[in-house]
């Protein structure tokens, strides 16, 4: 029995990537402990694993929702969304960053004394910023990237959080000078901080290190690798869709119509953007379709039409085998569990790879991407009725799906940890 310790960024993704992988790891018969952030208390053990969290700034008086840093962080800088990705490099990604290094800062020496408790046989980080806590600790790292792969950058493709298209490349070096010009110092601070732990110089303009075994969450149906190949410790999952949900069965408010079936989600941050969430919800409610909506922590503000039901929490890899279309904010999970399932989209990104998913799923055919603040009402209601009337690109796009759950990527990633922990 191997001891596997996972530390996910404080976020619904990146944490339920980990809890899928880490189920099939702790059925195995191993240890699996979450060094997750502290808003993350019972949630985990309520699954079966061992807590062993940090805090990432002093802790808060009153007890705190899951993830609740990063949804009141958004909350506050929504305003900013309606800005361009070039734009958003100073006023979202750049205080993203600031917030992440704060974060890493405060629990480095929570880590250190977590690793000495749990003493694993080889750690696990799904996140976007290093942890030196995790690199000194003379044991395997492992990295997953369960946001676009365009986090791993290349001169054949696309900058990361730009939105910018892989055919036309007229803007990809002003964003990445503009990239440059707004990260460097803050990059160049952290990497010294870094050094000082005793952990490797980070590569030039990069939050975070490779590691021992490295793997992204990306289908190959839409991946980037025939333009920017990656090194032998670099391995795709095409999906990683967790087996922890509950069970879901159509509500009879929506089973008794008639009509395609839409999922509609913004994800657990985006969400938080009522304004947003209720207009998306006043124009499907003029359509003849029936809708699932996610409706995040603010659920009590937002009102449903008459063709839908919703709920705060939902149980996504239930119900997206269930419909014809999915709308959402394009965050990797949806993203990839929608083409595990061979849905098509519409796409309606807010910040850091939404955009990049939105551009890769539009530029591919395989969805829609919308000005998230500025689409007009029939733009929507277009895309929609275009996608659930293609039976064309539906029948390809399940298809696409029966491979992509072929290949099993829960499984091959829960192998390669499983043999990098046990392989001396």
């Amino acid at each position: 029995m191997a001891t596997i310790l996972f530390m996910p960024e404080s976020a619904y993704g990146p944490t339920n990537n980990c809890v899928g992988i880490g189920d099939i790891l702790r059925r195995r018969g191993h240890r699996v402990v979450f060094a997750a952030e502290a808003s993350w208390k019972g949630k985990l053990t309520a699954l079966g694993f061992e807590e062993d969290l940090v805090d990432l700034a002093p802790p808060a008086e009153e007890e705190q929702d899951a993830g609740q840093f990063w949804k009141d962080f958004i909350r506050d800088t929504a305003p900013e969304y309606r800005k361009s990705t070039f734009t958003q490099l100073e006023t979202v990604t750049k205080p993203i960053w600031d917030a992440l290094i704060d974060g890493t800062k405060y629990c480095e020496p929570q880590l250190r004394a977590i690793i000495e408790r749990v003493d694993p046989d080889v750690i696990v980080e799904d996140n976007v910023i290093t942890f030196p806590a995790l690199l000194t600790a003379g044991k395997p790292f492992v990295r997953i990237v369960s946001c676009n792969p365009l986090e791993v950058k290349g001169d054949g493709v696309a900058p990361v959080f730009s939105g910018l298209p892989a055919a036309d490349r007229g803007e990809w070096d002003a964003f990445r000078a503009e990239y440059d010009r707004t990260h460097r110092d803050i990059w160049a601070a952290f990497n010294a901080w870094v050094v000082e732990q005793g952990a490797p110089a980070l590569p030039e303009l990069e939050f975070i290190h490779e590691g021992d075994l490295n793997l992204y969450v990306f289908p190959e149906i839409a991946d980037y690798t025939d333009d920017r190949p990656l090194g032998e410790s670099w391995h795709r999952l095409d999906s990683s869709v967790r087996e922890t949900d509950e069970s879901f069965e159509l509500p009879a408010s929506l089973a008794a119509r008639e009509g395609a079936l839409v999922y509609f989600s913004l994800g657990s941050l985006g969400s938080a953007d009522v304004g947003l969430m209720q207009r998306v919800i006043d124009v499907l409610g003029t359509t003849p379709h029936r809708f699932i909506v996610s409706k995040g922590p603010l659920h009590d503000e937002i009102k449903l039409a008459d063709n839908m039901w919703g709920a705060e929490f939902v149980p996504q890899t239930k119900i997206i085998p269930l419909v014809d279309v999915v709308i959402t904010h394009g965050g990797n999970n949806t993203t990839t569990e929608a083409l595990h399932f061979g849905k098509p989209m519409i796409l309606l990104p807010l910040f850091w790879d939404q955009y990049d998913n939105a551009q890769r799923i539009d530029e591919l055919g395989y969805g829609v991407r919308l000005s998230t603040y500025a689409f007009a009402d029939e733009e929507l209601t277009g895309a929609l009725d275009r996608l659930i009337g293609d039976t064309g690109l539906r029948a390809r796009l399940a298809e696409a799906g029966e491979e992509i759950r072929r290949r099993d990527g829960l499984r091959k990633a829960a192998d390669l940890i499983e043999r990098t922990a046990t392989t001396p």
